[in-house]
């Protein structure tokens, strides 16, 4: 039985700079305040309220980044895929409802408005990606399209050939 498995994250080389970036500056703002006594930005060192919503907000982006994260798997019954942390569980797309399925390179800002959790009104549907500019290409016998980013697409097109062909 072949079986593709995938799982992406947001770990791109800028990415991981940004988190290193906002955790320089969080422990920069609590040395300031706590340490030093003063103020950073509009932030006064007695604000207890503002260095509180600003140490969440910090924390919460941080932890957003760690958790994001798209799982792909394709076997006999159909495409599975889960993009947590907006999927509580795992997705399933039957081959019975697909009308196509390939691998396709596609241009994230210009076709979906850049990498992510994306919905378009038109034509291209929804995407879920993470890197690159590779993904799965879903046209549902309901008229819906769906396009799940991939980084294995020669594995991911064998798998598909191999299950989508011979579902009729």
């Amino acid at each position: 039985m072949r079986v593709f498995n995938e799982t992406q994250r947001f770990d791109q080389w800028w990415l991981r700079l940004l988190n290193l970036g906002i955790v320089a500056l969080l422990l920069y703002s609590l040395y300031t305040w706590y340490v030093l006594k003063e103020s950073v930005g509009n932030v006064a060192a007695n604000d207890t309220l503002g260095q509180s919503i600003t140490i969440v907000t910090m924390v919460i982006v941080l932890i957003l980044f760690f958790l994001f994260k798209l799982t792909t798997e394709i076997d006999e019954r159909g495409i599975h895929y889960r993009f947590s942390p907006f999927h509580l569980s795992k997705r399933t797309i039957l081959w019975s409802a697909v009308q196509a399925c390939y691998v396709r390179t596609y241009m994230p800002i210009k076709e979906y408005g850049g990498w992510g959790y994306r919905f378009t009104f038109g034509k291209n549907g929804k995407a879920l990606n993470v890197k690159g500019n590779k993904g799965i290409q879903l046209e549902l016998k309901s008229g819906d399209r769906l396009l799940i980013g991939t980084q294995k697409e020669a594995l991911a097109t064998e798998v598909i050939q191999h299950y989508f062909g011979k579902r009729d």
